[in-house]
């Protein structure tokens, strides 16, 4: 038997109170970027004591609200290595997003939330990360995008960066009252429904099911805005059975698999092919082709970066490998090298949210150079694998 009421004695609308079972769920939505909030989760705590708080965070988000100085160990050869440069600039992207808000706002987005975990640990109350690890959310949104919409999704991030627009009052009041970031993910969703169902309808899930069995009678939840009706309308549901599903990153299917192996091994067979019929000599003429037209546009593409020369060597013989397997991009290997050869400062990550709001920003600050060191170079080997391959099969019927 579930029961919900808004608002909950004396508190706003903010907050509603949910009877599940024997438990009392006091669910406070608030904006990420709003001392209101931040206050009001603070004097809720405080006054309910409850046995339990739970906040919309991962491990990872929580580190990184609570750890300043969490860039010194911050291990990018690591994140190279396990393929996740693709999240960690989306993690940035969204970052900046609230944090460029946030100076206009005059308050650091996220605040609520770790003056929520603060409050509880002043008062020796267990915390409870209740959100999904971030890089499940954003490789299980990546993944239920369709390939025509990823250019989409990309184009809206990226021009959250270079948007400089000053607010008004009117329009920064507005602002305080709302979960921004829910608001962005909420028009991407408008546009792109399967991943708002990631977004947002999925954490709406996972975050009740954490909710409802956290330890104790009485539990305080805070959780941005966007999420609160969400929460309310499933947590009568029992969702349990679906936890493990939607806590997975989906495989690779057969048809990507089979297609990744398919073009080096039509290229691979097709030099072959043309060494059997024509000679080796043919054969060894389209094998330098391959490797001219892999090297020389990601080794454009790293010059492009201002990357290292040792990155644009890696670039121009990493490339007509790496294009032979689907297992590693050169990408990854140029931005390894990248990392290796000119490793980003301390206060260049500092720097990194207000940098990436420029195009001189990208090129200046060596983390961002990195990034721009992976797609270039990825570009450049994408393009030569499509024309070296098109000249080698062409070769291959005359």
């Amino acid at each position: 038997m579930t029961e919900t009421t808004f608002p909950s004695r004396q508190y706003s609308d903010d907050v509603a109170v949910i009877e599940q079972d024997d438990k009392t769920i006091l669910l406070i939505g608030t904006a990420h970027i709003s001392q209101h909030s931040a206050d009001l989760v603070e004097e809720i705590i405080a006054r309910e004591h409850p046995d339990t708080v739970c906040i919309e965070l991962d491990e990872k988000r929580f580190t990184a609200l609570s750890q300043p100085q969490r860039w010194e160990n911050l291990n990018l050869k690591q994140i190279i290595r396990k393929k996740q440069l693709s999240t960690l600039l989306v993690n940035l992207v969204l970052s900046s997003y609230q944090k460029k808000l946030g100076g206009q706002l005059g308050i650091q987005p996220g605040t609520e939330l770790l003056t929520a975990a603060r409050a509880a640990e002043k008062l020796d109350i267990p915390v409870e990360l209740c959100d999904r690890d971030v890089r499940v959310t954003l490789r299980r949104a990546w993944k239920a995008t369709s390939f025509y919409r990823k250019g989409y999704l990309m184009a809206t991030l990226l021009a959250s960066l270079f948007d400089n627009t000053k607010m008004d009052e009117e329009k920064l009041t507005e602002l305080r009252k709302k979960d921004v970031l829910s608001e962005m993910m909420n028009e991407i969703g408008e546009a792109l429904p399967a991943a708002k169902h990631v977004l947002i309808d999925e954490r709406d899930i996972y975050m009740a099911e954490k909710i409802k069995t956290a330890a104790g009678k009485r539990i305080v939840a805070v959780v941005g805005a966007g999420h609160m009706e969400g929460i309310v309308r499933v947590i009568p549901q029992d969702n349990s059975d679906r936890m493990a599903e939607i806590d997975t990153i989906p495989p690779i299917s057969k048809g990507w698999k089979i297609a990744g192996w398919s073009i080096p091994a039509i290229i691979l067979l097709s030099i072959a092919a043309i060494g059997f019929r024509h000679g080796a000599g043919e054969a060894g003429a389209n094998a330098l082709y391959w490797i001219l037209a892999n090297g020389i546009p990601s080794a454009i593409g790293a010059m492009i970066a201002f990357a290292h020369p040792a990155t644009i060597i890696s670039a121009f013989a990493a490339a007509p490998i790496t294009s032979l397997t689907p297992v590693i991009g050169a990408g990854y290997v140029c931005a390894f090298v990248q990392v290796m050869t000119q490793p980003p400062k301390v206060k260049e990550f500092e720097s990194v949210s207000t940098d990436m709001s420029t195009l001189r920003g990208w090129w200046q600050n060596r983390l961002l150079r990195v990034f721009l060191v992976f797609f270039m170079t990825g570009l450049g080997s994408s393009i030569g694998t499509w024309v070296g391959g098109y000249r080698i099969v062409t070769n291959l019927f005359t």
